[in-house]
């Protein structure tokens, strides 16, 4: 009796999410109860979703859920031992992609406005430069090559990889910048391009997304959901790893030195389909869009021609799977010393926020454990609050990166905002 009742609870559990040990972590919600939606999560949460875990198919429903104002007082959220301050916000207009220089600036791209940014740190205040204008959609900044003294500030605009000179401490542009690469497919719905560089500084990588949701056009999609290799010259050199729909955020594992994205995935399958992901990219890996998803998960939309090397059973699962349409985006491996030491190495992302569920995802930063720079699936909501007492949403995080004080910093392109957060508990 005692056996019956006991696999009986166990089947309920299954059924509505469990809460497992993981890792040395307790409380990680697994199971279907590891879906939630923007409104309910809570900082310092632990989830893992599981392929088995997915739903089948259903319709759709849009929900737009434009942003409000910021309120009064209104602050992001972090776990228990950490605080959050408004670090800057004058001056500031949808800030995106953010990267940290050698002396500690931080390098700031505005999409919107075609402008690269310095933010300088002065006691505690930032003082912000405009480094170049003109730029076509940029979002994509990195420093080569890696060290003390980069020569060259990168960016990545949406058609394009273009260089500045630069110097430790340039606070402006001194010329014109250099075209490396310029026939990258430009805009579409996914029209972000970031860019970095292997750990040996051998090799650049250049994340393109898709041009639609399940694309029929193999011309609109040529060179496009892949990250693209090239030498730090510009030349180009592979196709490095295809059918990631839109691999927005990228990172090198300092660790590893594996590639990482943070990726978008499809539309219009229901709320709880498809999953975002974050993951280590491998060389050659196929993952799956247009015709597949998270494995062994056909779409039937998908009308492209399919090669004969991209099979079903090619497909590679994602190491990380995050909430559906949450859209994922800047990513940062933590290299401060400023938290406590079982957050050396772990990785940080940005969630955008959700236009397609009927009850919105998102509108906040995770962050992914790594043991020696491997991920066992589990992630952390750690910077929630950016939406209403009633679930509108007035934040949207973007790009995340370590300061030289260890603490992160969050760029939030719908209250043009960058968020700081530190910690002032006990290590």
């Amino acid at each position: 009796m005692k056996k019956s009742m006991w696999m009986i609870c166990c089947f309920f559990l299954g059924i509505a999410g469990v809460w497992a040990s993981t890792n040395g972590i307790k409380d990680v919600i697994t199971g279907s109860g590891a879906f939630v939606d923007a409104k309910d999560l809570k900082a310092g949460t632990f989830r893992k979703i599981s392929v088995d875990d997915l739903p089948m198919p259903t319709k759709a429903t849009p929900n737009f859920a434009p942003p409000v104002p910021r309120p009064e007082g209104a602050m992001p959220v972090a776990p228990e031992g950490f605080k959050v301050e408004l670090y800057a916000h004058d001056g500031l207009k949808a800030p995106r992609q953010i990267r940290r220089a050698p002396n500690g600036d931080l390098i700031l791209a505005e999409t919107n406005s075609g402008e690269i940014k310095v933010i300088r740190d002065n006691k505690g205040k930032p003082e912000i430069s405009v480094f170049a204008t003109g730029l076509q959609r940029p979002f994509g900044i990195n420093f080569y090559p890696a060290g003390a003294n980069p020569q060259w500030l990168y960016v990545g605009n949406t058609g394009s990889v273009v260089r500045f000179a630069y110097k430790t401490g340039d606070l402006k542009a001194t010329g014109m910048p250099e075209t490396l690469i310029s026939d990258l497919p430009p805009n579409g719905n996914h029209f972000t391009r970031d860019v970095v560089f292997s750990k040996d500084g051998k090799r650049m990588f250049v994340s393109v997304g898709s041009a639609d949701n399940v694309s029929d056009t193999a011309a609109s999609e040529e060179r496009r959901a892949n990250i693209l290799e090239y030498t730090p010259e510009g030349k180009f050199v592979q196709i490095y790893a295809s059918g990631i729909r839109n691999p927005v955020g990228l990172g090198v594992n300092p660790t590893t030195g594996e590639v990482w994205c943070s990726v978008n995935e499809r539309d219009n399958l229901g709320d709880n389909l498809v999953p975002d992901y974050i993951t280590s990219v491998k060389e050659h890996g196929f993952y799956g869009w247009p015709w597949f998803y998270i494995g062994k998960h056909e779409d039937p939309r998908a009308k492209l021609a399919r090669p004969a090397d991209k099979t079903i059973d090619s497909v590679i699962v994602p190491d990380v799977l995050l909430q559906p349409h949450n859209a994922s985006l800047g990513l940062t491996f933590y290299d401060g010393k400023q938290f406590p030491k079982e957050y050396d190495g772990d990785l940080f992302a940005s969630e955008h926020g959700s236009w397609n569920r009927a009850t919105i995802s998102g509108h906040e930063v995770v962050r992914v454990p790594l043991n020696k720079g491997k991920s066992n699936g589990m992630y952390e909501d750690f910077l929630t609050g950016f939406l209403t007492a009633d679930g509108k949403p007035w934040g949207r995080p973007v790009g995340v990166v370590t300061g030289k004080d260890g603490s992160l910093y969050v760029t939030d392109d719908t209250s043009a905002a960058i968020w700081k957060v530190s910690y002032t508990g006990k290590k």
